[in-house]
This record gives structure tokens, sequence and C-alpha cells, in this order.
């Protein structure tokens, strides 16, 4: 979430330095894999915690020194998603996979790469599939330690983005274009997303939907569903989703309407710029990750199975949205 949500920012930086306060331990080993994806009638291959973990390990590290928007950290970050995609079959949506914009003075640059729809009509229609994976950079000193890692925020979103793209490009059954999209500078106000989607409308892109994805690096608990989604009662967005998958996956969380998460994270400047459902999933509620910008926002605070499962578990709610009939994923008046 962005820096300047003034009431939850010290709400939870409250949290983080109060030492009462219950600490999140890695729970992967309570979960466990469950071999395959069930989606609609076919069984598809899994993404694994160990692949996940992979990535998020590396994106938080402290080479990457909190990958703050200008950094050497998030140039590294950016080649290491580039090389990725490369790797897996996701082509470059421009003529290169980055796409630079100024920060005041600063070289600032989103990731985005694209998996080309299969259908002759419906490929021309776009869904984006996003996550920032800039970060703070520097936070307050803790035993020594300056570098905000960024672990949950939002490594854990970009490496959905990474492993849906990498399904995606594998897979090629989507009848929609689906673009994967890593956005920087979501820290300083959601410059890159904005950047992207202003970008995208002036080239007249058709787009369907947008799923950003914030924060799912620990489990929501004590909730009947696996996230919940923010603008939940402005689109039939949850409804559906839960429907493709046949599960329980969005739900609605009413701290996220209280705070206005809606208009907080990445899916605020597609809205803006197109009108259509453009919503954010995340498992962050408040109460269940203590190190809201913090340096002890690290990979060994998250549960790696969690995140596995949550993927596997979406990608047959994402299939289902970009195969749709047009005009099912729809704003409510």
């Amino acid at each position: 979430m962005i820096k300047h949500i003034f009431i939850i920012h010290f709400l939870l930086l409250f949290l983080a330095c109060n030492s009462s306060a219950p600490v999140v331990k890695e729970t992967s080993k309570s979960s466990s894999d469950t071999g395959t994806v069930t989606g609609n009638s076919k069984k598809e291959p899994l993404i694994t915690s160990e692949e996940v973990k992979t990535i998020v390990s590396y994106l938080a590290s402290d080479e990457l020194q909190g990958r703050a928007t200008g950094s050497e950290g998030i140039d590294k970050a950016a080649s290491y998603i580039e090389t990725y995609f490369k790797d897996n079959g996701v082509t470059p949506y421009f003529d290169d996979y980055r796409d630079f914009f100024k920060v005041k003075d600063l070289d600032a640059f989103n990731v985005v790469g694209v998996v080309e729809g299969n259908d002759k009509d419906l490929k021309n229609e776009y869904i984006v599939i996003g996550a920032h994976y800039d970060h703070i950079g520097k936070g307050k000193a803790v035993d020594g330690d300056i570098i905000a890692n960024g672990a949950n925020d939002n490594a854990a979103g970009t490496a959905v983005v990474m492993t849906m793209a990498k399904y995606f490009a594998k897979h090629k059954q989507n009848k929609r274009s689906i673009i994967f999209a890593l956005f920087s500078a979501e820290e300083s106000g959601l410059l890159g997303s904005k950047h992207l989607a202003d970008k995208l409308k002036s080239e007249g892109l058709k787009l369907y939907t947008m799923l950003n994805f914030e924060m799912i690096g620990v489990p929501l608990q004590g909730k009947s569903y696996t996230a919940y989604v923010t603008g939940y009662e402005k689109s039939n967005l949850a409804e559906k989703i839960n429907e493709y998958a046949s599960a329980n996956l969005a739900g609605f969380l009413p701290q996220a309407k209280e705070y206005q998460l809606f208009f907080r994270s990445d899916n605020y400047p597609f809205y803006q710029a197109f009108n259509v459902p453009c919503q954010t999933f995340s498992t962050f509620d408040f109460t269940n990750f203590n190190y809201y910008h913090h340096v002890d926002d690290e990979a060994d605070k998250l549960d790696f199975q969690h995140m596995s499962n949550f993927i596997n578990a979406f990608i047959p709610g994402v299939k289902g949205i970009v195969n749709s009939e047009s005009g099912s994923i729809k704003l409510k008046e």
C-alpha cells in the first residue's frame, strides 16, 4: 500500500514497534502442496512454494537495498523480472520490457510483458495483471539494519504476477490478451501505474479489466474467503472470479472500505483512465502482519506455501475472466 495512507501507516508503525504485538511466524509447514490446480474440468501443474520463495527471496534480499525508485537495486529487480519473462516466453509489450518515465529527476521504469490472446476477436481486448515491485529503500534502523526489504510489500505481489505470466505463456489458454505489468514509483504516489494507464489509454487500448495484487504474503485469519478485493461493491468481479474458480476466493473486508483502499493502490489509475472494473486483491488485513514499511518486512516472515496455494487457486478464476463472454465482468450501477 502506498505510504500516503497516513492513518494506516502510523497504526502499523505502532504495531511494528510495539514489543507486545504478536509476531507473525512463518507457517509454511502447516500447509501442504496439493500437486495440482483444478480449473474447470482439467488439472493443471502447480506453482510450487519453492519457486515463489526463490523469487521473493531475491527481490527482498539486502543486495537490492529495498528497491527504491531510481536506485541500483530496483534496476537489478527489473533485470531479474525481464530475464524471467524472457526465459518463460512472455514477450515485451512495447519495444522493450521497460516502460520509462520520470519521477522528478529520477529515471523510473515499469516492466511490462504480454501474452497474446488466441481468439481472433477477443485478443483485441486486454486484461492487465499487475503489482508494484518498488519499495521505500531504507527505514528506521533496528539493530543496525536500515534496509526496508519489502518482502510482503510487494515482492509477494510481484511473484504472483511473474508466476501467472509464466503459466499463461506456457499454456496459451487465454482468448483475450494479457498484459503483465510490474509498476515502479507506487510508493511515490502510484506514479508508475498512472503513467502506464494513461499511456495505454492514449494508444486506444481496449481494457476489459485490471487485477492488481498487493501484500499477499501471509494468510487471512478467521475469514471464509482467501483474499479481500478492494472496491468490492463497485463491480461483480468478486462474484465472477469465485464462480469461475468454483471457490470462495474473493470477499469483503470492512477495513478496506473504511480506509478507502480502492483509491490507494495501482488499480485506481486504471479505473480512472478506463472506467472498467479495476481492483486489488490482498490478504493483509491490519492484524496479520506487523511490518509495514519496516526493516523487518523480510522473506523469512512470509508463508510461501500459502502464497503458492493462493496463486494456484486464483489461476482458474483468472482463466475464467480472460475467456469469458464480453460484458461478463462489469461495473455495478
